[in-house]
């Protein structure tokens, strides 16, 4: 009997001592994901709709107000892992559900934009399209290796892009992850991937983009040692610009790959993604 209420106060203990660790996960990243009914939850304080396709997980963010005239712009964010998107996006992500946009996303694993993710991505679009009538142009916002999906997703796809918005995007596989990390998840070898590379990477996939005209808008931190600029925002920057397609790129001196104002509040993101997905 005194050796079970020992460990029942062992228990206590943990469980209390994790509370604040918990409470400081919520904090640090958790979105505000709220069930208000058995088929209803709340994200950012806005209706989210929680469902599946094509095998994956995935949502939909209703606006706090109708878009003007009807229009129902959207704001497609990747990844789509661990808590992402977070409160560490709330800053955007509330000034776009206001202005009328629907956010959405789907969940397709650390798969690094090998082809079956993008076949994900593109059933994804056709079922919030047709069951949602969201607008046939999406508004792209791509956060660090969300710039893998979406980019292949916006070469493969360019009639379904408005524009590509871009936190701190990957744009070449063999800075981030990799060979090492992205050939099992092409059931490739390193070698192989390597020879495929003009089929899968970002960087070398950007033509169709440019010939679509799309506008591109990346933030990027000088000082990012996990995605570097130079081999990425920048590659794209000075790729895309000489195909002729129009792009900006604004680099925040000092900062990495980080949680920082300049990257997640940034009026000119917000602007740019208004202007693109409304035309104002």
């Amino acid at each position: 009997m005194q050796t079970r209420s020992i460990l029942h106060l062992l228990r206590l203990g943990v469980i209390v001592a994790l509370i604040p660790l918990l409470a400081a996960s919520v904090r640090a990243g958790s979105p505000v994901i709220k069930k208000t009914s058995p088929n209803l939850y709340t994200d950012y304080g806005a209706q989210r709709d929680n469902f599946e396709v094509a095998d994956c997980k995935a949502f939909v963010i209703h606006p706090f107000k109708p878009a003007p005239d009807g229009a129902k712009p959207w704001v497609w964010y990747a990844p789509t892992i661990g808590h992402h998107p977070s409160t560490g996006n709330a800053w955007l992500m509330s000034r776009l559900l206001t202005n009328g946009f629907y956010v959405a996303g789907i969940y397709v694993g650390e798969t690094f934009a090998n082809p079956k993710s993008r076949e994900q991505f593109a059933a994804f679009y056709q079922h919030v399209t047709k069951t949602y009538g969201l607008a046939p142009k999406v508004c792209l916002l791509a956060q660090s290796r969300g710039g893998l999906n979406h980019y292949n997703f916006a070469a493969d796809h360019p009639d379904w892009v408005q524009c590509i918005a871009g936190i701190f995007p990957v744009g070449d596989l063999r800075s981030y992850p990799g060979f090492k990390r992205a050939a099992p998840a092409y059931h490739l070898s390193e070698a192989a991937l390597d020879a495929q590379l003009a089929q899968h990477n970002p960087v070398e996939r950007l033509a169709p983009i440019a010939r679509a005209k799309i506008p591109v808008l990346h933030i990027h931190g000088d000082a990012d040692k996990v995605v570097p600029l130079e081999k990425n925002s920048q590659a794209i920057y000075d790729r895309y610009r000489a195909l002729g397609g129009p792009m900006e790129l604004t680099v925040v001196p000092g900062k990495g790959h980080e949680h920082d104002p300049a990257f997640f509040e940034s009026e000119a993101m917000f602007r740019f993604i208004l202007k693109q997905g409304l035309g104002r």
